[in-house]
């Protein structure tokens, strides 16, 4: 079995971008002593062939964890809407309520916004950067294999414009402080275990709509 120290060195090592990441005020995990970072978690799930680290969520804002809520605004059952300025991610059910998740959006320049359908699931996914993620950071590594280290985390859904890869994704973190800021370069990340939860809830085909509430957050 994975020991706790094993899992949390797959974790201490992972690149430093997920969509071009930009840290919060936490210290890069790399430069900091395990238990700076390990104070993050309180235990594991098996989740395939990984052990996946859970998150103290009580390091979060309560108002971060999935929870059911009033919504309006006429989407259909099923469909997703994230809010960048909220930080919110909905996925909206029957009756007037929806299921919604915090989230990390991307840094003021780079949010993304539009429809989009989800084109590609996948479990535990590669990575490899952009073009432009590229050109801003040359020294990114190219490629990362999926696993605990990866900065896509465990889950990835591919948001598709017209059939074709916007290159955006909602996908899992390894930084779970960034839950609810303005960290990356469009993507829109979760906690492991909820995009978990939303992985196995929508199904390739599922209309996004990634907006702006005008209720900006700090």
């Amino acid at each position: 079995m994975t020991t706790r120290r094993a899992v949390l060195g797959a974790l201490l090592g992972a690149p430093l971008a997920a969509c071009q990441s930009t840290r919060s005020a936490e210290p890069n995990p790399a430069n900091a002593a395990d238990a700076d970072y390990a104070r993050w978690y309180r235990g594991s799930v098996q989740d395939g062939p990984y052990e996946m680290p859970l998150v103290d969520r009580s390091l979060l804002d309560p108002e971060l964890a999935p929870r059911t809520v009033a919504f309006s605004g006429g989407h259909r059952p099923g469909t997703v809407v994230v809010d960048i300025d909220e930080r919110r991610l909905y996925l909206v059910q029957a009756g007037g309520t929806a299921l919604r998740y915090g989230v990390g959006v991307g840094k003021q320049g780079f949010a993304w916004r539009g429809v989009a359908t989800i084109g590609r699931k996948a479990h535990w996914p590669n990575w490899s950067p952009t073009a432009v993620m590229v050109r801003i950071n040359p020294k990114l590594a190219r490629y990362a294999a999926g696993g605990l280290g990866n900065p896509l985390g465990a889950r990835a859904l591919y948001l598709h414009q017209g059939g074709r890869d916007t290159m955006f994704r909602i996908h899992g973190t390894n930084e779970p402080w960034s839950i609810g800021t303005q960290v990356s370069s469009g993507c829109i990340r979760l906690l492991n275990e909820d995009v978990v939860d939303l992985y196995d809830r929508v199904p390739v085909g599922t209309t996004v709509y990634v907006r702006r509430s005008g209720a900006r957050r700090a």
